[in-house]
Parts: C-alpha cells; structure tokens; sequence
C-alpha cells in the first residue's frame, strides 16, 4: 500500500535529498499551540512529522519528551483530541504524520478501531515502542492494523538474526537509533552510524532514518551522509518547553528547525 510517506521517500530520493523527520508531542503545551506548531514544522520543510501520543508512562523517552507528554495530558490532550489534531493539519497540509506512541493508549482506545480512525483522519505510519514484532503474529487482535504503515525500530544492540526479521517486515521507513538509552539531545550520535546503516542495507530497501541525539545541523548533516532520513526530537521538543509562554512559538521552531532542515539538504 503505497501512502505519502513512500511518496516522500520516492521524491527525496529521484532529489538525492535525506528526509528530515521532525518529532513533537500532539498536544504540547496546548491543543492550539500544538497545532500550529505542526503547521509551523511543515512549512519550514520538515519531511515527515512525527507526532507523539502523550502517555503516562512513556519508558523510553528522556526527561525532555517525558515533561512534554506531562504537559500535554495536564492541557487536557487525548487520543480522540489527537484525531482531530490530525483532522485539522490535514485541513491546510499534506506532510506524512508518523504517530509515536506506546501500546496502551492505542489498546485502551481500541487496536483495530485506533488504526482506521487514525488513517481516516489523515495519519500515515505508526511506532509502536513497546510493542514486540514476534507477539503480532501471537495475537490475533493486533493484527488488524491496516491503514497505517507500521514504522520499524532498529538498535545498535539488535542481534543480526533479529535485524533480518525486522528489516524484511519493515513497513514505510525504519528508525535506526544512533546509540542505546532514552531520548534526548543529550549525547552525540555513535560514529558507528554507518555500519548500523549498512547491515540494515542488506536485508531490505525500506528508508533507513536515524534518530537519537541529533542536535546540531552539523549533527544532522553528519548523520545525513550515511542515512536516508535524520530524526530530531528531544531538540525540539525542548525548544517547545523553553518558549511555552511566547505568541511567537510557532516561529521559533521554524527558525530552529530551519537550519537542521537544511543541513540535511546540502549533501
């Protein structure tokens, strides 16, 4: 099933261009300053747009994306306000939306019913981070997820059987992290970057983004040479919590967006 995500790819590609995928948490630090957030990354020319799903108890992210799903729920955001979030990006822009989330709030709303709400409202991909790749095929519910390509995550630790399974399977782009623990901008991607790359290479021709303590364009830029796709997150999420307060929220994230965007550009 192709969507916009292949499309986007299929345009970087034919451009000899790396994709730039923004992550925000949906919702952060209301429903309307998220929005136009969202907007805002768009325009500045972000890729793809990863939205997270404020969760509870989001183990695998670092303190920044952690305080933003805090902030988030506390603005009172859902995952039926996160249907209309997409619904109202999708009113005026056609960018690729990834959701990034954890199993429960999509079990909680309803794995099956989850899926199609989100494709209809206009989502393209979803990463579930704790949900295992071996337990779909155990379950039959989990399988009815059609709609959404469902984004494969690939670790410096990923054994090279395992890495076979997930890349051959793998669904739209695979996010590769740069180096182990939780997310955030706090430390330089691994120089190993290229390897990891490369071992996916073998295995598949799905998009290889890599993610994980990119915060510079010098950062991105790096990352870009050895990848199709750069990730930044924690970087701008950050970005986000420091100007919270400003009218002019939508602008700063262009403007500290602009020039990752661009690093990713000029290969």
């Amino acid at each position: 099933m192709s969507n916009r995500i292949d499309a986007t790819f299929q345009r970087l590609k034919t451009n000899d261009e790396a994709a730039f995928v923004a992550y925000v948490c949906a919702g952060d630090p209301s429903y309307d300053s998220s929005l136009n957030v969202i907007r805002s990354l768009a325009d500045a020319g972000a890729d793809i747009i990863e939205l997270g799903v404020p969760f509870s108890d989001p183990q695998a992210d670092g303190i920044v994306n952690q305080l933003a799903a805090e902030r988030a729920l506390k603005a009172g955001m859902s995952v039926n306000k996160l249907m209309q979030l997409i619904l109202d990006f999708r009113s005026s822009h056609d960018t690729p939306l990834v959701l990034f989330t954890y199993l429960n709030p999509v079990y909680a709303y309803g794995y099956e019913k989850f899926h199609i709400d989100a494709a209809a409202a206009g989502a393209d991909g979803i990463l579930l981070l704790d949900l295992p790749p071996d337990e779909v095929s155990n379950n039959k519910e989990l399988t009815a997820s059609e709609g959404l390509k469902h984004i494969t995550l690939i670790s410096p630790s990923t054994p090279p059987a395992r890495m076979k399974m997930l890349a051959e399977q793998s669904e739209g782009f695979i996010y590769a992290l740069s180096r182990m623990g939780v997310t955030g901008a706090q430390a330089a991607p691994s120089t190993s970057i290229g390897a990891l790359v490369s071992d996916i290479k073998q295995h598949t021709d799905t998009p290889v983004c890599v993610g994980f303590g990119i915060n510079t364009p010098e950062q991105a830029a790096l990352v870009a040479s050895a990848c199709d796709g750069v990730v930044v997150g924690s970087a701008i999420v950050n970005q986000v919590a420091e100007n919270a307060g400003d009218a002019n929220l939508p602008q700063i994230i262009s403007d500290f967006t602009s020039p990752l965007i661009q690093a990713t550009k000029n290969q």
